[in-house]
């Protein structure tokens, strides 16, 4: 029997905090999730987001990068990286959940009625782990390629490089919103960083329901969720304040 469940109405309690929420640019880093081609690229991502969600979230996060660095905010692109590890496969399948899965029909994977493999998803050497190229600055971004599960946090040295950069606030895009975001969100807020999602810069390949709840999560549980636009104008109010100090 199938239930409906109403979303509860927290419009009031996140309009104000969102007006609490200050940026300082100098204190920012924009953490890009998992956009890479082998989701992010329909012509051979293994476990891709809906095109016209690929166009979507590239767009935008093009935009939203181009205004972060002219403010000075870091950047920084965390991807998955499986090697092949001989007897086993991918390194995904040494996760049980995720092996039992790899075992059904393709159309029953991880997207419905499309196609997912991880055995293929990802696999060091491969372009797949090609990081948008529009998206990358190779020449100021930086780059942690040894994502292995949900969390960017885990067995990475994302927080190590946070810590060098002094950043207070982590501000994440990419896929999928219910997943690697969602996780990594957590982890942000468990180590005390200030916690924003960019909600027209991510998606999720399971699908619009599973996108709805994770940012209806973040946004009454765990940080800001922001638009693009929005985020702008917080950027733009940082930017001013630290002029204020300098002249003062």
């Amino acid at each position: 029997m199938a239930t409906t469940v109403e979303i509860v109405d927290r419009s009031e309690m996140i309009g104000k905090m969102k007006a609490l929420l200050g940026i300082n640019p100098q204190e920012t880093a924009i953490v890009t999730v998992d956009m890479h081609r082998g989701h992010l690229d329909p012509a051979v991502a293994t476990m891709p987001v809906a095109p016209q969600e690929c166009e979507r979230v590239i767009r935008a996060t093009e935009r939203l990068l181009a205004n972060a660095r002219a403010a000075g905010v870091h950047v920084i692109h965390v991807v998955t990286v499986q090697r092949v590890i001989p007897g086993l496969g991918a390194e995904g399948r040494a996760c049980p959940f995720w092996a039992k899965l790899s075992q059904m029909v393709e159309s029953d994977r991880w997207i419905p009625g499309k196609k997912s493999t991880l055995d293929e998803h990802n696999v060091e050497g491969s372009i797949l782990t090609q990081i948008i190229p529009s998206l990358y600055d190779k020449e100021r971004d930086y780059v942690v390629d040894n994502k292995k599960r949900l969390n960017c946090f885990t067995n990475t040295d994302l927080e190590h490089l946070l810590r060098i950069l002094r950043v207070k606030t982590v501000v994440l895009t990419g896929i999928n919103t219910n997943t690697c975001v969602l996780n990594t969100a957590f982890s942000a807020l468990d180590r005390d960083f200030a916690v924003v999602v960019i909600s027209d810069c991510v998606a999720s390949m399971y699908g619009d329901d599973l996108h709805v709840f994770a940012l209806q999560n973040i946004a009454r549980c765990i940080g800001w969720v922001l638009t693009e636009d929005e985020f702008a104008e917080k950027l733009k109010a940082g930017a001013a304040s630290e002029l204020v100090g300098v002249a003062v």
